[in-house]
Formats: structure tokens, sequence, C-alpha cells
């Protein structure tokens, strides 16, 4: 299964891919998408026409997003947000799956805390996905979504395997909770 992550950002949006098989992760590609300044109706196009691109190169199964998180300036909380917004829409006008998690989760699954630094995302998805070189910051934190995506459909798969023994005939996401 190909995934795809996206770190989403108004001025640099980071993409990165990867494929699972069974319990090993492959690193396919990552990368920037750069908007030019200007006005912001031109710069989301540039988002949302990137994403496209992104797709239809490297043919992802399904992909992974970065939630916005509330910062002190309410008004680059709204950008950020119209920015992500953009890059969403790409993916569901390929069709594909989407998967969205906070900072907090995707720095627990890929460093093992949630305060992890900039510095120690790159360094662990360098080792994770046994990188020659480290990656940049706007693209290992796509590849950490990537990553985090990866091993949260594990975890759920295994707690779908408890479901019959609780009596449950299955597990799903509903509103970021699992309930059976």
């Amino acid at each position: 299964m190909k995934i795809l992550g996206i770190d989403p950002g108004l001025r640099v949006t980071g993409f990165g891919v990867i494929e699972k098989q069974g319990a090993r992760l492959a690193y396919i590609a990552s990368g920037t998408i750069r908007t030019p300044d200007g006005d912001l109706p031109q710069r989301l196009k540039s988002i949302l026409s990137g994403v496209g691109e992104v797709i239809g190169t490297y043919r992802p199964d399904c992909a992974a997003i970065e939630k916005v998180f509330v910062n002190v300036n309410p008004q680059s909380t709204l950008l950020l947000g119209q920015a992500r917004g953009a890059a969403i829409c790409g993916l569901v006008q390929a069709d594909l799956a989407v998967a969205e998690y906070t900072a907090l989760q995707v720095k627990k699954a890929v460093v093992g805390h949630g305060k992890a630094h900039k510095q120690q995302v790159q360094d662990m998805v360098q080792r994770l996905l046994s990188l020659s070189g480290l990656p940049g910051t706007d693209a290992a934190d796509a590849l950490g979504v990537a990553i985090c995506h990866a091993h949260s459909g594990d975890a759920l798969k295994a707690l779908q395997a408890f479901a019959p023994a609780l009596g449950g005939k299955g597990l799903r996401m509903r509103g970021g909770r699992l309930v059976g």
C-alpha cells in the first residue's frame, strides 16, 4: 500500500510517499510544493495543482494530512487552514481516503513522545526509512504523517481482532474515537 503524507503550509507544503509491505516501510519520494508570492487564491491554486501532480506521479492508495493547530495569531491559523483545505481538496478530488493526525500524534508515532523537536523527527524519519541523507523539515514532517498513518492502521487492525472476544462485531473510528 502506498501512503501519501501531507504537511500543509501556505508558503511550503511538504509531501512524502512511502510504501507499506507488512511491517516494512519503504521510502518512495518526498519534497515540497512551494507557492509563489502573490494573492491568496493563486497560492491555494498552486497547492491544489501541486497535490494533483504528486498524486498523478506516485499514484498513492491513501493519504494522511496533519491537522492545523491553533496559533497565537488567528490570521495565521486561518491562512494555514485554507492551505490545508486546498490540499484536502486535491486529495479527495483524486478519490483518495484521507486520514487526519495532529502534530502530537505524528511525533508520538515517529519519535515516541509528543514534544519532540523538528530535528528529532528528521533523524527518526531518516532511520525508519533508511534514508542516506537527512530529509528537509517539511518533507520529514510529511513522511512522519505517512509513517503515523501506516502505524495507526496496524493498531486498529490489532484492536479489531479482539472485538469478537469483547462481544462486538468489529471496531471502527467515529469522530476520532474507536467504537464497536
